[in-house]
């Protein structure tokens, strides 16, 4: 469920008409529901009221200051993967002790930063971050807490790029090869071993994935309690999919059913890491019909939004719902292709769509919540798009849309004395 309706044919968010939000902040942009983020947010806290347990926002998702800070107000922790996300978390008013650090590639500078402020956990990739962690927690005389992002081999039944738990993929350590890298981390000197991180991949319609990894994760945790490594959580990560079009993913509740029969009598806290979850369908991409192009293969309607406002259709094939704005109309329905500007085929937002469209309509890219924004770029030197907050009847601005000048704000060009050199 959501908080963007339709009302005497106008599409609302909340109390908003987003007829009134085109107007005020323009098109293209991105407008978020207050309601939906924390109503998405606490059917998490809810499922697992029965058990210790921890919602850390993926801020990989949506990292809007104002998205983290409605969150943060709720008792939200986050799960990070760079210096950035954290610094925005900590902007945002987010509890550093509340925060887990995820991701492959962690720097030294990234890794000194987290400790000094106090995060709650970093998972751990690989054996070199491990001494990396060690090295640094030593300069700053402080233990460094870490769990072990394990790879259990589990096929999500998902996208392949967006799959991250099977054995040829970058992220994670083989879980047969974890107790050994686990007996190595408690015996590093300044690391103290927490937990055990294991997320299997994105946008998950069935349970049975998450069933199967956290099987495994137990077992290890089994052995590890043989061998006298205490372990005091269990980190799931992410992954629960939402309804883009024609899904079914399991509602929250659902999923922590079948998780918690297989914890039950376990003394371990669980942290749980949704991103798409909580924000997708708490967001759309609003924008106009510039052009309606008609050859005689294809009806195209051109949109002021593209490729670099709105990636994952283009990146996944993702097939989001796309809804007129205004339902009233004198257009006939016709199938078209909704694409953009940008000078790239694979520049489209939907394909083979049955809209009655006129030019200058306002259609809502829905689930555009989560992985919109964030992936957003300035290809085509395009300045990206407003992000609009709606908290009931109230619209608030919580990113203006980038000028002309932002495009190359920060570069220079070559001192006029420099001389050309022809080839």
């Amino acid at each position: 469920m959501d908080h963007f309706n339709d009302r005497d044919g106008l599409l609302h968010a909340e109390e908003v008409p987003l007829t009134e939000i085109a107007e005020r902040f323009g098109t293209p942009c991105y407008v978020y529901s207050r309601a939906t983020l924390e109503r998405h947010w606490r059917a998490f806290d809810r499922a697992f009221r029965d058990h210790p347990h921890l919602i850390c926002f993926s801020v990989k998702s949506n990292s809007n200051l104002a998205v983290l800070d409605v969150l943060a107000r709720l008792g939200s922790g986050f799960d990070i993967v760079s210096v950035g996300e954290l610094e925005r978390v900590l902007a945002a008013g987010g509890d550093p002790s509340k925060i887990v650090f995820s991701g492959v590639g962690k720097r030294a500078d990234e890794i000194r930063r987290a400790l000094e402020v106090g995060i709650r956990c970093f998972n751990v990739e690989s054996e070199s971050e491990l001494t990396r962690i060690d090295g640094i927690a030593a300069e700053l005389g402080v233990k460094a807490p870490v769990s072990l992002r394990v790879n259990p081999d589990v096929d999500p039944q998902t996208h392949p790029y967006i799959s991250t738990g099977l054995k040829e993929n970058k992220f994670g350590i083989d879980i047969h090869e974890a107790e050994s890298v686990y007996a190595l981390a408690a015996a590093m000197p300044n690391l103290k071993v927490v937990g055990i991180d294991c997320h299997i991949g994105s946008q998950l319609t069935d349970l049975a994935p998450f069933i199967d990894a956290l099987g495994r994760v137990l077992a290890l945790a089994d052995r590890l309690c043989a061998s006298g490594i205490a372990i005091e959580h269990l980190d799931l990560g992410g992954g629960l999919g939402i309804r883009y079009r024609e899904e079914h993913p399991p509602e929250p509740a659902a999923y922590a059913a079948a998780m918690s029969h297989l914890l039950a009598n376990r003394p371990y806290e669980v942290i749980l890491e949704p991103g798409r979850a909580i924000v997708g369908n708490a967001g759309v991409l609003l924008t106009r019909v510039e052009y309606l192009k008609h050859s005689s293969h294809k009806h195209f309607a051109i949109l002021d939004a593209a490729m670099n406002d709105l990636l994952r259709p283009a990146l996944y094939q993702a097939n989001q719902e796309i809804v007129r704005v205004v339902s009233e109309t004198d257009a006939d329905p016709s199938h078209y292709d909704l694409v953009g500007p940008v000078c790239e085929t694979a520049d489209f937002l939907g394909k083979d769509r049955t809209l009655a469209l006129e030019e200058g309509d306002l259609v809502a890219v829905r689930g555009a919540g989560a992985y919109g924004f964030t992936m957003s770029s300035n290809y085509n030197s395009r300045p990206r798009a407003a992000e609009v907050m709606v908290d009931g009847d109230r619209t608030y601005l919580v990113r203006e849309r980038e000028s002309i000048t932002d495009l190359y704000r920060g570069e220079q060009r070559l001192p006029s004395e420099t001389t050309t050199v022809i080839a």
